[in-house]
């Protein structure tokens, strides 16, 4: 099998199911990602994956290319891998490199063989790939299209993949069915081994579509919904993290994706919310949706109330536009937009502490792992090798990503080299009581001042 776009997506698919025993060829016409991959460097991080990587390049499952023809050549069933970013001119998913990706492809096939989108797209996706294979793949081939999303979580890939909760396909053969089965094989025989059952949903492709931007709508909305919550708390006095614990409780809620703090980020839940609402719009359920958009407007709202707090802390003027931190510095603890990720993208942290710097605040930002993507994207602050390095001298130290560094760092030692001891817990993921007791100033998202 082949996975064309060697992106988060496509290399962790490629490399867990060269570990499931495939034979895998990995596609991308990026010649330096392809370089990386075949000498055994993941271009990203994620837990676990750059030791599968080196084991299955060195067995020769694993390989990869830039060549259309030879990924032709070697796969029966072609994952489509690659990447549907948010329009320039538009809130609507760029289709362009699925275009381009299924064209060339269909171009260079010689045998039968099935066509898998795995990328996030609008609905009504599949039905035009299934147009573009017709117009450019021979048809005595009988080339046909299926559609099976993933539902990856940056830091927990490894597992996704390899041990899902559920398995979406839409089929329209009963040969394409087999042979996409047959591609599953590899995981449904680890989760027999492991006394596990892997669900499996039948549907069409507007269905299939449909699920992954349904999945991140429902998790913003509950993210928003508890940061809703949160900004209630802070009006009424009460505590977002007794709230969300006792929510949590009902099994009809469930307690994943209540941490109120400072909201979602990251390259699917953003501009998946916003693609859904603009297709919807297309298709002329635009109403239906409408309530994403005050999820998001809620999400955002979290980042300024970061800024309010450190006015507040900092005791500077809040005028019209905005406070005024001239000379404060501040440490900013996280920029990547959760832990166990090298991933900046939309990443809250990273937008706050921007917000600050454009505020006038003199910026230390320290990230275990995203310090070389959060460069490129916010190169106007000052990034520490440290943690201890980022937050010496500070006035104001801002926790706002959640690696477990930061929950369990010692406040007494970090009080020691700051300048003031002022911290915002943007993450609700510090031991408050510990951090009073050190003498530290603590603001929390949703909690009542302490």
């Amino acid at each position: 099998m082949t996975f064309l776009g060697t992106g988060y997506l496509g290399a962790t698919y490629a490399i867990c199911y060269a570990e499931l025993g495939y034979e895998v060829l990995g596609f991308d016409p990026d010649v330096d990602k392809i370089e990386k991959l075949s000498g055994g460097e993941v271009p990203f991080h994620e837990p676990g994956l750059d030791e599968l990587l080196r084991k299955n390049v060195a067995s020769g499952r694993l390989r990869f290319s830039t060549s259309y023809q030879e990924t032709a050549d070697f796969g029966d069933v072609h994952f489509i891998c690659v990447g549907t970013p948010q329009r320039a001119n538009g809130l609507g998913a760029e289709l362009g490199y699925v275009e381009t990706c299924v064209t060339n492809l269909a171009q260079h096939l010689t045998r039968k063989a099935l066509i898998v989108g795995k990328s996030t797209v609008p609905v009504g996706t599949a039905e035009w790939v299934e147009q573009l294979v017709g117009k450019n793949a021979k048809p005595e081939l009988g080339i046909e299209v299926a559609w099976s999303p993933e539902f990856l979580q940056e830091g927990f890939a490894v597992d996704d993949v390899m041990r899902p909760n559920r398995i979406v396909v839409a089929t329209k053969t009963d040969w394409a069915n087999s042979l996409l089965h047959a591609a599953h094989k590899g995981v449904f025989d680890l989760a027999a081994v492991e006394d596990r059952e892997v669900p499996v949903v039948n549907t069409d492709f507007a269905t299939a579509e449909l699920v992954k931007h349904a999945a991140n709508a429902f998790l913003a909305t509950k993210i928003s919904f508890v940061n809703a919550m949160a900004e209630v708390c802070e009006a009424a006095g009460g505590d977002v993290t007794a709230l969300s614990r006792a929510l949590g409780h009902d099994p009809r809620i469930g307690n994943r994706f209540l941490q109120a703090g400072l909201g979602f980020g990251g390259a699917c839940l953003p501009k998946d919310i916003r693609a859904f609402q603009a297709r919807a719009q297309e298709i002329g359920a635009g109403e239906a949706l409408r309530f994403l958009h005050e999820v998001e407007l809620i999400n955002l709202r979290r980042r300024q109330r970061v800024l309010n707090l450190a006015a507040d802390l900092l005791s500077r003027r809040y005028g019209p536009a905005g406070p005024d931190l001239s000379g404060a510095r501040v440490a900013v603890l996280g920029a990547t937009f959760k832990p166990n990720t090298d991933d900046v993208r939309d990443a809250p942290a990273l937008a706050v502490a921007g917000m600050l710097a454009r505020a006038g605040a003199d910026v230390h930002v320290y990230d275990p792992q995203g310090i070389e993507n959060a460069k490129r994207a916010l190169p106007d602050v000052t990034y520490a090798k440290s943690m201890v390095d980022a937050v010496t001298d500070a006035e104001l130290v801002c926790v706002l990503t959640e690696w477990a560094e930061f929950r369990n760092a010692d406040p007494v030692v970090l009080g020691d080299v700051v300048a003031a001891k002022n911290v915002i817990d943007g993450r609700n993921c510090l031991d408050v009581p510990t951090w009073k007791s050190a003498g530290w100033t603590i603001r929390a998202l949703g909690r009542p001042t302490v």
